[in-house]
């Protein structure tokens, strides 16, 4: 594997196009990916497989396979089910939900091929950070007992409201961070940030909770909110009961997928603001 690294560009993005295509296909089969998402992801996989090395797309990875993991355990749980009911999306991610996760790393990792800084490798340490804290505490906050609260307000409010936080998401969220950041640290992310192991774990925590943090703010501030005129629940979706939902709160362009990139670009900001004196 180490040694597809090595080899000129086109066979790199051959061999990351066939790769991670694999991985895309195996994940459209087990109902993980939609057929637009799988496409996306072949495409994403085989660019940062292309352009990077062990450690970038060992993070990716990272990653993809934990919440895959965590959607499927706890598929079941009726926890999860009530949640779901006021998300935009759920179950199997689309194009939109790969790009929004990892676009923003993957345009980091051009940037350092093409001028190699330190501040650029830590700040998609904090990327990836991000988006797997805001993933698991999602995936794992749903099983929550204690009522969600809007982290905007401090009041209860249902499961899967958007900005709503719980104890559990919260903890979920710093142990996916830290993840990233001791997968980081076995990958060789010090050499490529200049930064030992343990500044890379804490960085990725620190970071990584920010990012869940400001996903939820903006979710609780600035989401697209939509009111079902059948029900009346508060919902994520533009159509809710088979009726069109009114748009009740929030900025129509603000969907989950803009949540979710714009936080990881937070979290990616105070990943560099992190490491800067280990740059200077």
């Amino acid at each position: 594997m180490v040694e597809a690294w090595n080899a000129p560009l086109p066979l790199r993005w051959a061999a990351g196009l066939a790769g991670a295509g694999l991985i895309a296909w195996i994940a459209w089969r087990g109902r993980a990916l939609t057929a637009s998402g799988a496409w996306s992801a072949a495409a994403m996989g085989g660019g940062y497989f292309a352009l990077g090395g062990p450690f970038w797309y060992g993070l990716l990875l990272a990653f993809f396979m934990t919440s895959v993991f965590w959607s499927r355990w706890k598929r079941h749980a009726r926890s999860k089910r009530e949640a779901e009911k006021r998300y935009a999306k759920t179950g199997r991610r689309d194009a939109g939900q790969v790009w929004a996760n990892g676009g923003v790393g993957l345009a980091l990792l051009a940037a350092y091929a093409i001028r190699p800084e330190p501040l650029i490798a830590a700040a998609f340490v904090g990327v990836m950070a991000s988006v797997n804290a805001d993933t698991w505490a999602t995936e794992i906050g749903a099983l929550s007992r204690a009522e969600p609260r809007s982290v905007l307000t401090g009041r209860a409010v249902p499961a899967g409201t958007s900005g709503g936080v719980t104890p559990l998401g919260t903890a979920a969220a710093l142990a996916g961070a830290a993840l990233i950041g001791a997968a980081a640290a076995l990958l060789g992310g010090g050499a490529a940030t200049g930064l030992p192991a343990g500044a890379l774990v804490a960085l990725a925590a620190a970071s990584g909770l920010a990012g869940a943090m400001a996903d939820s703010l903006l979710g609780a501030w600035q989401q697209g909110l939509y009111r079902c005129l059948v029900c009346g629940e508060l919902t994520e979706r533009t159509v809710h009961c088979g009726e069109p939902a009114l748009h009740a709160q929030g900025r129509r362009w603000m969907t989950n997928d803009a949540v979710n990139c714009l936080s990881s670009v937070v979290a990616g900001g105070i990943a560099a603001l992190i490491a800067l004196p280990a740059a200077i």
